[in-house]
Order: structure tokens, then sequence, then C-alpha cells
């Protein structure tokens, strides 16, 4: 199976793949990581992805098609794949249909993890995490048990994307509104859209994601 994950920024992709892996043997293809792995492993493609990201220019979509034809090639024997963070655009769904059809493949569904703009706000500006292990923490909805130390490693000091603001995060879904967004059309066109309501908690998500890669 080959699952194209859609939703906002904040809405849960990287959380709900990662339960799939585990659940389900897929394997998970974030362009984030792999740009990010394929750069510190040194390969052609990531010296050439390191240059541009070096120089805050943005990667151009063969780059990363490149990396997930890699990707794919090296895991032939895996039960299926996710795509996180891509396709973003038609155009890019476009290439990616191109190359899966040069290997005998096809997305399979697409599950679209809706959730309301101004919740997705308050759930990326709150969150913060222990400087120290990683763990995460939300000023409302994850509360360290003792105010000022980590629950898990007992660390003091604490940690908040600089990118983390109402203003960027806006932005960001005003982008995904305008660019990705209409993928929800591109692959209901072709009957592969499965809607799953994002504003629930993290099982319940989990469990409407299951039922739609298990509809016929």
């Amino acid at each position: 199976m080959i699952l194209v994950l859609i939703g906002p920024p904040g809405a849960g992709k990287g959380t709900q793949a990662k339960r799939l892996e585990d659940l389900r043997g897929l394997v998970q293809l974030s362009t984030g990581d792999m740009l990010r792995a394929a750069v510190a492993a040194g390969t052609e493609l990531g010296r050439q992805a390191g240059d541009l990201m070096e120089h805050g220019q943005l990667v151009p979509d063969d780059l990363v098609i490149g990396l997930i034809a890699e990707r794919l090639d090296a895991n032939k024997d895996a039960k299926g794949f996710i795509l996180d963070g891509f396709p973003r655009t038609i155009g890019q769904a476009e290439a990616l249909d191109r190359l899966l059809e040069t290997r005998g493949a096809q997305v399979d569904r697409t599950v679209v993890i809706d959730v309301d703009d101004d919740a997705l706000v308050v759930r990326i500006t709150g969150r913060f995490t222990c400087a120290t292990c990683g763990e995460g923490y939300h000023d409302l909805f994850k509360k360290p048990k003792e105010e000022g130390t980590c629950d898990k490693c007992g660390g003091t000091e604490f940690k908040r994307r600089p990118d983390d603001t109402e203003e960027v995060v806006r932005s960001r879904l005003k982008a995904y509104h305008a660019q990705t967004e209409p993928l929800v059309g591109y692959y209901g066109g072709q009957d592969k859209v499965r809607t799953v309501n994002g504003m629930a908690d993290i099982e319940a998500v989990q469990k409407e994601i299951d039922l739609a890669l298990d509809a016929a």
C-alpha cells in the first residue's frame, strides 16, 4: 500500500505516520527527514540539496523525487509506504504518479487529517520541549506534572521552536490552503480520498485512519 497523508502543519501527520509504521509495517517517507539524512550521509543528492538549503533556497521537485526513488528502491520488501510532507502541490503529485508508474505502483489511498485553523494555532503556539531529552509538552494540553521540571528526565530547561508563533503559523496555513489543499480534489477525482477528524485525540484519529485504510 502507498498512502499519502494530507493535512495542515500541526495536524498530527508525523505522529500518525509513526503509528502506522509500528502497527502496519509501513515505511514512512518524510521528505524533511530524507533531506536531512541525505545531507548527513553526503550522497550526491544530499550534497546538491545541502548546497541549496545552506543558501536558503527551496529544494526542487526533481531532487525530492530522486530521494523518494532511492528510498523506494532501498525498501523493495516493505509492506508499503507513507508519504508525509510530499506531495504538496498538484505538480508534485503528478511527478509522484509518474515515478510510481515506472515501478508498477500507484497511490492507493489518501487520508486527509482535517483540523480547524484556530485550533491548530493554539496547538502549535503552545508546544515546547525539554531542552535535555526532547520530551514534548504543551501550555494547555500537556504540562509537566511539576512546573518547571521535565517528567521524563528531571531537566529544568525548556525550549520552543522560533517559528511556532501565531504569525508564522497562520502564514503556513495560508500556504497550505492555497497550494496543498487542492490535492484533495486531485486524489478525490481518483476516488482515493478519505477524511478523518483531526480534532479528536490521537487514539481516535488512529482508529479513523485504520477504518479509512481498510475500507473498500
